[in-house]
């Protein structure tokens, strides 16, 4: 087979509250703006929480600027906006077949449940035929790949995108990842007592828990052989590892072991010195930012600067890893460590190197991590490609 192929990041783009680029996502973090919001009395729930919800007219407009028309859901429209807008930036041929769509979500257009929409066939509820309708209108030939692994599922998508290229399955590999809210998945996350009325504060001793967000986020993934010279100055998604403890449906394990064992595989061989950051899971819930904190200390990262992206997203669910790890990336190419916003005093057993300030840094990697229902616990390893030495 050869040489096993790199795995680059060609194009990035990401919709949301916060902006409709990735450029714009970024420099509104980098401002310490947040899209979340407080609600009352929204879809007759009983109970107030935050969120942060796309501008349905904005997101309107933009499908209207892009040529998107036909009969497509706001979770549609949403992933086409966004994969478009990322093709746009690499000419990546979407209708080649060596090109692959793969979506990431948790809930996709479950909301036709309650509330049909004309000219939207029902059975659009199922994310393969949701699927199968963005890949038609993109006009990609191949039967597009749905990755629906709860909260890790965009980084799930990622690490099977990067062994599909890396096996020379594909050339390219568009993975885009979206969610948008419901009754359902609200009052379904406040029946765990897991959502915060008020903005989240990761890892802060006074959190109370998560906030959900919509959002689409896509990255395209182009396979490199090692010595091109178009790899210098790419993103590489260099190591991907899911390791599921299955200790509880909806906790995470106490002792961090997937998430523990995730992070031990993805920095094996590494230079713990060479990471810039860990871009935490970070959901504010009391279980989870304790296990990060946990299999962190585990793995001796404590030096480590750590940070937590939902105080300004909340938690985008099947967009999340890969939004996060975007906004990630931009930071680290700025030489920037992000705040966690929303965190105030350590709130954790184990000491990490938070802050909720802005830092510099002059180093590239960095390493993404997410944790989800039913024991699931994701790594990334993002490596900065370099000019080789001669």
């Amino acid at each position: 087979m050869g040489s096993r192929r790199k795995v680059a990041v060609v194009a990035d783009n990401i919709v949301s509250a916060l902006g409709l680029s990735s450029a714009e996502n970024y420099a509104a973090v980098v401002e310490g703006k947040s899209a979340l919001q407080r609600y009352e009395g929204l879809w007759n729930l009983p109970t107030p929480f935050a969120a942060s919800f796309l501008d349905c007219d904005t997101v309107s407009e933009e499908c209207a600027r892009e040529a998107i028309e036909g009969h497509f859901t706001l979770f549609e429209r949403i992933v086409l906006l966004s994969v478009k807008k990322a093709l746009a930036v690499c000419g990546a041929d979407i209708t080649s077949e060596r090109t692959l769509l793969m979506l990431s979500s948790t809930k996709g257009n479950v909301d036709l449940l309650r509330q049909p929409v004309p000219d939207i066939p029902e059975n659009r509820v199922l994310l393969g035929e949701s699927a199968k309708a963005i890949a038609h209108f993109l006009g990609n030939p191949n039967n597009p790949l749905v990755v629906s692994n709860a909260c890790i599922s965009g980084s799930s998508a990622q690490i099977e995108a990067m062994r599909m290229i890396a096996l020379g399955m594909y050339d390219t590999v568009v993975v885009t990842g979206a969610d948008v809210l419901s009754p359902f998945i609200i009052s379904g996350f406040q029946s765990l007592q897991a959502l915060s009325a008020e903005p989240c504060r990761p890892f802060d001793e006074e959190r109370l828990g998560i906030n959900l967000g919509e959002a689409a986020a896509t990255i395209v993934f182009q396979g490199q052989q090692p010595d091109e010279e178009s790899m210098t100055g790419q993103w590489l998604l260099d190591k991907g590892a899911i390791r599921n403890d299955a200790f509880h449906v909806s906790g995470p394990s106490r002792t961090a072991e997937g998430c523990y064992r995730a992070l031990q595989q993805v920095l094996k061989d590494e230079d713990q010195g060479s990471l810039a950051f860990i871009n935490a899971h970070g959901t504010a819930t009391l279980f989870n930012d304790e296990m990060e904190a946990v299999a962190i200390d585990r793995a001796g990262l404590n030096q480590v600067p750590v940070n937590g992206l939902k105080g300004y997203y909340g938690h985008t669910m099947g967009a999340a890893g890969i939004l996060e790890s975007i906004v990630s990336m931009h930071a680290a190419d700025h030489g920037v460590v992000l705040g966690t916003r929303g965190y105030s005093e350590l709130g954790v057993s184990r000491r990490i190197n938070l802050s909720s300030q802005h830092r510099t840094t002059t180093k590239k990697n960095f390493v993404k991590l997410l944790s989800g229902f039913g024991g699931g616990n994701a790594a990334l390893l993002f490596r900065k490609e370099h000019t080789p030495t001669r």
